[in-house]
């Protein structure tokens, strides 16, 4: 493993990986310049947890990882059209929802360079991993919520002993809000730091060692910040890269059609992610009208020669129904992404291996 810097791709500056920052000076945001190592022997000889993929992961001493055996969720078929997908169940998560991933990387960061006090600003299920395993490692939090955030959502925050702090207006003026306090607090930002995707990069890599170390052909995921959705695609990258598999998938992102700035942007061939009016959507986790790496977002899925499927509000509501009445409990955010699955596989002309994901637990916003 070797961790060289934090890198800009808009300036081309470099940083110590030890500096205490999230976003470039000339306020871009920053990605990691990582060489990680997969031994499959020694992975397979390890727990069923997400640090089994140890080498992988970009925190120099193990004394500083914050976790709770968290990863290696089930990797169950779910039909649609007769098709069979496969999901990783990451609502079984600690939390709750997959971004225990990013936290727990995040934190054990955090940790490591010693820092005490921490803001997040989140919709929900970020928030409330932040808070968690900021709990554990007796670290200071702070979480900004939309005050339309889902009260199950908000009562987890408190839960965890984080302070609460609702903002009126939309999940952007949240952002904002979080962006002037962390002019003077650590940003633990699951959108701008680069620590917190290359936890939920081992999403990749649990799905590739589930599939006896190949790479499905396709992968269908939410996406509104796309902290997932790039945490895959760098994951797939850096297994292609180590020799592991022989291909990327294809990725495919899910929007809410009320929220869908990306979507436009995609099929707009735009430069610049154009900020998009919020209308109302159950599909909270992905109503971001102005995503902190759309442009990133937006080239991984044309690198892997993917697209954006948009699903309404009727589709959401109806494939949350069929899902849930399945026996699987999920939160709406996910079910906008079966209502894509199910859009997906209706026009599919060839045989794929797709994997996506349950993003949240249903008990968060019954």
């Amino acid at each position: 493993m070797n961790v060289c810097s934090y890198f800009c791709k808009k300036c081309n500056s470099k940083f110590p990986i030890t500096d205490q920052r999230y976003k470039c000076e000339c306020g871009n945001s920053l990605e990691l310049k990582f060489y990680p190592i997969f031994d499959t022997d020694k992975i397979t000889s390890r727990k069923p947890n997400m640090w089994r993929y140890r080498e992988a992961i970009p925190i120099i001493e193990d004394r500083n990882i914050i976790s709770f055996d968290e990863g290696f969720t089930p990797l169950l078929d779910v039909e649609f059209n007769n098709i069979k997908v496969k999901i990783k169940q990451d609502q079984l998560f600690p939390s709750g929802s997959y971004k225990d991933r990013g936290a727990s990387v995040l934190v054990s960061k955090i940790k490591e360079l010693g820092i005490t006090e921490v803001i997040e600003d989140s919709s929900g299920n970020a928030g409330n991993a932040i808070a968690a395993y900021c709990a554990k490692s007796n670290i200071k939090c702070e979480i900004l919520v939309p005050e339309s955030t889902s009260p199950g959502k908000l009562k987890q925050i408190q839960s965890y002993s984080a302070t609460l702090t609702k903002i009126p207006g939309t999940r952007q003026d949240t952002a904002k809000e979080a962006l002037k306090k962390a002019e003077n607090i650590y940003y633990a930002s699951h959108t701008w730091n680069p620590f917190f995707i290359h936890g939920t990069k081992t999403y990749a890599f649990e799905i590739t060692e589930q599939l006896n170390w190949t790479a499905p052909d396709t992968v269908i995921l939410p996406v509104g910040n796309g902290t997932i959705l790039l945490g895959a695609y760098i994951g797939f990258n850096e297994l292609y890269a180590a020799g592991i598999t022989d291909k990327i998938p294809k990725i495919i992102g899910i929007q809410a059609t009320n929220c869908a700035p990306l979507y436009n942007a995609f099929f707009e061939e735009q430069k610049t992610i154009t900020p998009t009016l919020i209308l109302p959507t159950i599909a909270e986790g992905i109503a971001i009208s102005e995503p902190v790496r759309g442009l990133e977002i937006i080239e991984a899925i044309k690198n892997t020669n993917g697209t954006i499927i948009c699903v309404n509000e009727d589709e959401i509501k109806s494939s949350h129904e069929k899902i849930q009445n399945k026996g699987y409990c999920i939160e709406p955010t996910s079910a906008a992404t079966t209502a894509g699955i199910a859009k997906y596989t209706e026009q599919l002309a060839e045989d794929e291996v797709i994997v996506s994901i349950f993003t949240g637990h249903g008990l968060k916003a019954m």
